[in-house]
């Protein structure tokens, strides 16, 4: 029979893959987004606008992004001291 040691990194080690599966996943298939708020979209809809609608939206996605990395940083912050802990 398996030990409850080795039971538990046979379940890490999926979780692992599943999660570095997903990273690659949410890489190589990102999606282009264009979203802005109503207001925005109300003010640089005339003809005359696109460059700084294109800008716009530029803003937009960079401001979405950092909320994002700064959870991963923290969460691989987590597990770096949760994995050291364990040995």
């Amino acid at each position: 029979m398996f030990s409850r040691e080795n039971r538990k990194n046979k379940i890490e080690k999926k979780i692992g893959l599943r999660v570095w599966f997903y990273i690659l996943c949410s890489l190589f298939f990102s999606f282009s987004s264009f979203a802005q708020c109503a207001m925005c979209r109300a003010a640089l809809s005339s003809e005359g606008n696109k460059a700084k609608a294109a800008a716009v939206n530029d803003g937009i996605v960079y401001l979405m992004v950092i909320p994002y990395l700064l959870v991963g940083a923290i969460g691989y912050a987590v597990y770096r001291m949760r994995k050291n802990k364990s040995k």
